[in-house]
């Protein structure tokens, strides 16, 4: 079963990163979503507007256009459109008349959480999913950039779940060559809707990783564990013996059957002794080695169990495309059930 997302209905039901929040603001900005162009303004009084790019008028791309008090104007012919895509302005109208009906723009859910704005450009299935340490004072959260990787998020979310290419992929980071057997993996429920699975892992300690880890040892003990959250999210929770937990959620959005926006987060309880620019660094070279090996390998991911082999070490992954497909295959009135 080789889907193409962008061609599969259930994937507009679901909530997708598509900028940091920081990032909406001045003027509008253009994203891509499941092949889909959208426009992304802040409206007047705060809340981020999400639209077809797109002027209902002569279809000019509204993301070349201005923000002006609040409202988006379009660069063509000077429309404006409000809260909610509202038109409130035709220029070349008549004093008194109202824009027609059709003037105004099919605005899109959207929403921002964990410092990052979410869009579901259908009726959305699903909640976000939840990191309770966002509510949890002794935790700090950091946001990175989000970045754009010629790969599938297919692709993306089989890897973060695997950790067989740690020995081979992240050598310049933490991969330690010599520990290359996996445990057997049981899976199960984690917390809060996550499923996966826990692990322990040696990693190697560099200079640039005792930031992260806050100790000095060449290599450091990890408690781990990974788990998925449909369709494409991952969370990975480090414990140290330190006491110390980091704690990267991982987002992939498919722009494209090929393309992908990915950004993580990261929350810690550390003392904040370590700025929030060196605590990533580390976590965004391991990133690079990912996008350097995953820009490799074309296409989508084949979801089906036969395409592509799988051993007792892909276990979570096997599983995630499982529920992936069964994800995919529910009712519309099942999805939106599910939504309410």
């Amino acid at each position: 079963m080789n889907e193409i997302l962008c061609q599969n209905d259930a994937f507009t039901s679901a909530w997708y990163v598509v900028a940091r929040s920081i990032e909406v603001g001045a003027a509008p900005s253009k994203v891509t979503v499941l092949a889909r162009d959208v426009v992304l303004y802040r409206s007047a009084d705060g809340p981020v507007v999400a639209a077809p790019d797109r002027c209902p008028h002569r279809e000019a791309p509204l993301s070349l256009g201005t923000v002006q008090a609040g409202c988006l104007v379009c660069p063509y012919h000077g429309w404006t459109f409000g809260e909610d895509g509202k038109c409130i302005d035709v220029p070349s109208s008549s004093e008194g008349v109202p824009p027609p009906p059709r003037a105004h723009l099919q605005t899109y859910h959207v929403t921002e959480q964990y410092g990052l704005v979410w869009l579901c450009i259908g009726e959305p299935a699903d909640p976000i999913p939840t990191i309770v340490q966002e509510a949890d004072a002794t935790f700090r959260r950091i946001n990175t950039p989000v970045e754009v990787w010629a790969t599938s998020a297919t692709r993306m979310a089989d890897n973060f779940l695997d950790i067989t290419h740690f020995p081979y992929v992240h050598v310049g980071t933490f991969g330690r060559a010599q520990d290359t057997r996996v445990p057997k993996i049981e899976l199960k429920p984690l917390d809060e809707g996550w499923y996966g699975y826990e692990y322990e892992v040696l990693a190697n300690n560099s200079d640039l990783g005792s930031l992260a880890s806050g100790q000095t040892a060449g290599v450091v003990e990890r408690a781990m564990s990974t788990g998925f959250n449909l369709p494409f999210n991952v969370r990975s929770n480090i414990y140290y013996g330190t006491g110390l937990t980091h704690i990267i959620l991982m987002l992939s959005t498919p722009i494209d059957d090929v393309t992908s926006y990915f950004t993580f987060v990261i929350w810690r309880n550390d003392d904040f002794s370590v700025s929030a620019e060196e605590v990533i660094r580390f976590d965004l070279a391991i990133g690079a080695e990912d996008k350097r090996m995953l820009e490799l390998v074309p296409g989508v991911l084949p979801l089906d169990q036969t395409s592509v082999v799988s051993v007792q070490a892909d276990k979570c992954s096997v599983e995630w495309r499982r529920r992936l497909i069964e994800w995919m295959n529910r009712p519309p009135a099942v999805r939106l059930e599910r939504a309410g």
